[in-house]
């Protein structure tokens, strides 16, 4: 072949732009498709797997003993009266010549409980109970009521702060010191008593424990019924 025969395209002109081919354009939206479709069916795949929270969540295992009955004790007391107590303790413990920054503790503690106040029926003797013959009126002579042990309700109660020294945050991480809780609860038990001396509680239990026995020998056929504690003569 001669070079009389050759052919050559002809130079593109100086100042002209090509024109992108439409091919590249409808690639990339179908690569951003693709991609969605791809995140939209790894979300739906990672939903089926179980959560952080359902892996390496706390879970409560409950390992203690079954209860062991210790003792049966028969009971004459007859409950008449309950008081609900609140006290909030404050309890702070200092240490001498030491700032409280280093060491000393102050605890904030809201107890609640209750006190229960009964009569023993059990001690009343034989010349407690005076009938008359035609069984129409009784008297009746019962022991004074008294105060049963303040019962701290841990559902109810909590501390609402805790302040510790440097030295005792040290301690802490070594060793458990339940002897603290242990102080504020034995501290809300004495107050919570206290309260209740002051409270008219036996008087309330006094009253109920007539009225019931009033209401039991009334139901019986008995007109008059006499209540009377201690030495009360009236």
């Amino acid at each position: 072949m001669t070079s009389s025969d050759a052919t050559t395209d002809p130079a593109p002109q100086s100042g002209k732009k090509r024109t992108p081919r439409p091919g590249r354009g409808v690639l990339k939206i179908v690569g951003i498709g693709a991609a969605v479709l791809a995140l939209l069916f790894a979300g739906g795949r990672l939903s089926l797997l179980p959560s952080l929270d359902g892996l390496f969540g706390e879970e409560t295992h409950d390992r203690s003993g079954p209860a062991v009955l210790k003792s049966i004790q028969d009971m004459s007391a007859y409950e008449a009266a309950s008081g609900n107590f609140q006290v909030v303790v404050d309890l702070e413990k200092d240490a001498k010549f030491l700032p409280d920054a280093v060491r000393g503790t102050r605890t904030l503690f809201v107890g609640a409980g209750t006190v229960d106040a009964s009569v023993d029926l059990g001690k009343v003797g034989e010349d407690g109970v005076v009938i008359n013959e035609d069984r129409t009126t009784a008297e009746i002579r019962l022991p004074r009521a008294v105060l049963g042990k303040p019962a701290l309700d841990p559902d109810r109660s909590y501390a609402v702060s805790k302040q510790r020294g440097l030295f005792d945050r040290l301690g802490d991480l070594f060793s458990d010191n339940p002897s603290s809780e242990q102080a504020v609860n034995q501290l809300a038990v004495r107050h919570i008593g206290e309260a209740a001396k002051e409270s008219g509680l036996t008087a309330r239990a006094e009253k109920n424990t007539a009225d019931m026995l009033k209401g039991l020998l009334g139901s019986l056929g008995f007109e008059r019924v006499t209540v009377r504690y201690g030495d009360d003569q009236g």
